[in-house]
């Protein structure tokens, strides 16, 4: 089936992250497990059975949006084996994608991230709060991804010019403008970072308290808890930073081309979402002020 041939094309040809291939190989991975459970070789696959497929995620209880990825895998595989010659046609070609209902970005209020950070650290000498800190800051600063938060190198922080340079999917680069409060923050956090001694030292921006490159579970109980002392809300994930970054600057007047370009994203279609956010906003204003609403 030449999964990894696949997998490689990922990797070195359209430059997909280590998490995104790692996805694709669980989805192709399910594929292969379910012919072999039915009983039906790779050569005999056409659309039939990958409807048959999707029938059975469906009744195991998988949700659409999680069935879509799936689809979008298996066809971007069959896809590959077509132009290299492995098959002939692709199965794929009458799927289509299951309607899943629009979602908006849960965020958190922009008076309660203010006064998280406007509180500051409880210890100014110790290096894992301060660490924790700059975590929220970027997130909530820049808007970056997870992933592009791990991969932050001290050098990428220009000091100078204010702005910090990120990697994203593909390895597309994009500057970004970080404020002075972040600034100093990030200058006390490398103070004590340097005064730790690590022996195994890591130019990643983020470490853990061992000096190794820092890992997304840190990231993520990081997040949690200091949106628990804020939010009672369910989700709260570095994501969550990603998209009340968006919605804070759409709510105070930015224009939706010049976010697009903070968060990196390909086409204005991803951030056109959090247009839906301020809508929602100016509903709920509407509302409270108005007598007759």
């Amino acid at each position: 089936m030449n999964k990894q041939r696949f997998l490689s094309f990922l990797e070195f040809e359209k430059r997909y992250s280590a998490h995104t291939i790692s996805a694709y190989a669980l989805e192709i991975d399910r594929f292969l497990d379910f012919l072999s459970t039915e009983k039906i070789t790779f050569e005999d696959v056409d659309y039939r059975v990958i409807r048959h497929y999707l029938a059975v995620m469906k009744e195991n209880g998988r949700q659409a949006s999680s069935i879509n990825r799936s689809i979008s895998s298996l066809r971007s595989f069959y896809k590959f084996l077509v132009r290299e010659g492995f098959v002939t046609s692709s199965p794929m070609q009458l799927v289509q994608a299951l309607k899943t209902p629009k979602k908006l970005p849960v965020v958190v209020e922009q008076e309660k991230m203010v006064d998280l950070l406007d509180m500051g650290s409880t210890d100014p000498d110790s290096f894992e709060e301060a660490r924790d800190f700059v975590i929220l800051e970027l997130l909530f600063g820049t808007g970056m991804r997870l992933s592009e938060l791990l991969a932050i190198r001290e050098r990428d922080i220009d000091i100078y010019n204010r702005r910090v340079r990120i990697f994203g999917k593909r390895g597309k680069e994009r500057l970004v403008p970080v404020h002075q409060t972040l600034l100093e923050e990030i200058r006390r956090y490398l103070m004590l970072k340097y005064a730790q001694d690590f022996k195994n030292k890591s130019m990643h921006l983020i470490v853990t308290k061992e000096g190794k490159q820092a890992y997304p579970s840190l990231v993520y109980r990081t997040v949690q808890r200091y949106l628990g002392r804020i939010t009672s809300q369910q989700k709260k994930s570095p994501h969550v930073l990603r998209h009340t970054f968006a919605t804070t600057l759409l709510n105070n007047g930015a224009d939706l081309n010049a976010i697009k370009e903070l968060l990196g994203h390909a086409g204005l279609a991803a951030t056109q979402i959090y247009t839906h956010n301020s809508v929602e906003r100016l509903k709920s204003i509407y509302k409270q002020a108005h007598p007759k609403a």
